[in-house]
């Protein structure tokens, strides 16, 4: 018999939290996210974002053993905006066994029909920078630090509990380049000459928040049409801010401003994390901490956040301008690869960026509809 329970205790958190860390402990593809974020992440009082959601989280049992888990979240603000009545699941992980899947859905789905909801998509978080979208293809491909790693049985349950597909994200690895291109040092030279646009980086953690809440908020407006957004708040800023600024790295790090000074031009890049922190199993403590580190100093391969760009800017040779540095910190660390965050693939803006680089799309990620009422 399966029993499905609220988490409600700190204890409760902490299964919550670790269940798919020990599911796939011996998985050599899965990488877990730091357990002190994700135990953050659903707490009102240190994620700001309970301002405009709520949230619920439940643990699924069979014979007093946790068998599985599931995040059910609603965005009022969004969904006000947009006049829908949207429920989202986030943090789907289960055995393989469909009447598990079926009854953690069910249960997530009767919670968002109770608050109002007529559908529920997922898997999805809170904002554009939680993790989201079910893995479907690249199951044999080790997964970025920021991205949900699952088993193929998941998208068979979920597809036969009448879910269908509504959005893609293609993930690629990028052979990084032995030099800069003469296409990209011609686009970058015309960036600074004809449009008069400056890189910045910074040379130390301070000076990023002379830059960081300004982008932040042209970030707002470069994603503002992207599936799923809505606009984060300043305080939502903060707590991401405070969660990557210890951790980013200065070099990869980069800031395009106009000629009146304000940023128009945003993009973050980190040494890859996944295998140190996969040997830490999520833990910062008591090693974790001294792995992370020493990635950020030696390193192969990098991770590819995100590039955001005013639209009012693009096509101008901005992203040329951040490449041609970018690339050239790529080559002074020795990288081989890098990876590409999760992309729309019906974004044909970021598709294209990349057609110029000799790549692999290895990986698939999807989020899934179904009406509910």
């Amino acid at each position: 018999m399966i029993t499905i329970k609220e988490v409600k205790t700190s204890r409760e958190s902490t299964l919550f939290t670790e269940f798919p860390n020990e599911m796939y402990k011996k998985n050599p593809y899965y990488v877990p996210a730091l357990s002190l974020d994700e135990k953050n992440v659903f707490n009102p009082k240190i994620n700001p974002v309970f301002e405009y959601c709520e949230a619920i989280r439940y643990l699924a049992y069979r014979d007093g053993k946790v068998v599985g888990r599931i995040a059910g979240i609603i965005n009022h603000q969004l969904n006000k905006v947009y006049n829908v009545k949207k429920g989202r699941f986030t943090r789907l992980d289960m055995i393989d066994d469909l009447e598990v899947t079926k009854a953690l859905i069910d249960t997530v789905t009767k919670w968002a029909l109770d608050k109002g909801m007529d559908t529920i998509i997922g898997p999805i978080g809170f904002t554009d920078l939680d993790r989201q979208g079910m893995l479907v293809e690249g199951f044999d491909q080790l997964n970025m630090f920021i991205t949900i790693y699952n088993a193929p049985y998941y998208m068979e349950h979920i597809e036969k509990l009448g879910f269908m597909k509504d959005v893609d994200w293609t993930e690629k690895q990028i052979k990084w380049p032995t030099e800069v291109s003469e296409k990209i040092k011609r686009g970058a030279d015309i960036a600074r000459k004809r449009y008069g646009y400056e890189l910045v980086k910074c040379k130390t953690k301070k000076e990023v928040f002379n830059y960081i809440y300004e982008a932040f908020d042209m970030y707002n407006v470069a994603f503002n049409e992207l599936y799923g957004f809505f606009p984060i708040t300043r305080k939502v800023m903060d707590y991401y801010i405070k969660q990557m600024i210890q951790i980013v790295s200065l070099e990869y790090l980069w800031f395009v401003l106009d000629k009146e000074k304000k940023v128009v031009g945003f993009t973050i890049i980190m040494p890859s994390l996944a295998l140190p922190n996969k040997k830490s199993n999520g833990k910062l403590f008591p090693f974790g901490i001294f792995r992370l580190l020493k990635a950020l100093k030696k390193h192969d391969v990098i991770d590819l956040y995100f590039i955001a760009i005013d639209p009012k800017h693009q096509g101008r040779g901005i992203i040329a301008l951040m490449f041609e540095d970018g690339i050239q910190t790529g080559i002074n660390h020795g990288v081989r690869f890098a990876e590409t965050g999760p992309e729309l693939e019906l974004n044909a803006a970021i598709q294209n960026q990349w057609k110029d680089f000799e790549y692999i799309p290895h990986k698939r990620r999807r989020c899934y509809t179904k009406p509910i009422a």
